[in-house]
Parts: C-alpha cells; structure tokens; sequence
C-alpha cells in the first residue's frame, strides 16, 4: 500500500538538503594543510629509502590532483583477422527469397 496517500498535504522530505554551511565544514577545515600534504607526498615521492610504490602512489596523487586525471578513451573499431565486428550490424534490407 502507498504510504504517501496517508500523509496527504505533506512533503516528503521535511528537513530539506543540509545547509551548504554544513557540507562545507570538511573544507573549512581541511584547507590549511593542502599545502603540508603536497609537500609530504612530494617528500615521499622524492625519497629514495621509500618503498617504491609509495613513492609511485605519491607521484601519481601529485599528477592526478596537480594536472587533471586523463579522460578515459575508448577505441570503437574492433577488427580480428580482417573481421569487422560491425559487419554483424549490418542488415539486407532486400525481401526475402522464396
């Protein structure tokens, strides 16, 4: 049974979205160390008594945060053996043979 026929005249959701004062708390409080995290992957990364995919982990945070991750590509032409996949897609449109 639906519910929402019991509540007649409300709302469903009374409370709303939080007030963006509260979405940015986080920010509000993060914001003075982004610059001492950078600096402490780029040590990391930088150090070569690190374990090595550390270091690899701190790089790739600096280039993805630093430059922007890569948009992911994808190739669409699928051949194997001289075998277009999209010859399967393609239909005679002609009238049947009897």
């Amino acid at each position: 049974m639906d519910k929402r026929k019991e509540n007649k005249g409300t709302i469903g959701n009374k409370g709303g979205r939080p007030s963006v004062k509260n979405e940015l708390k986080g920010v509000d409080l993060a914001s003075p160390h982004v610059e001492n995290s950078f600096a402490v992957l780029a040590s990391i990364m930088i150090n070569s008594d690190e374990n090595s995919r550390d270091r690899i982990a701190a790089a790739k945070l600096l280039i993805e945060y630093g430059c922007g991750k890569p948009k992911e590509t994808i190739e669409n032409t699928h051949n194997i053996n001289d075998f277009n996949i999209k010859e399967l897609f393609k239909f005679d449109n002609s009238k049947p043979k009897i």
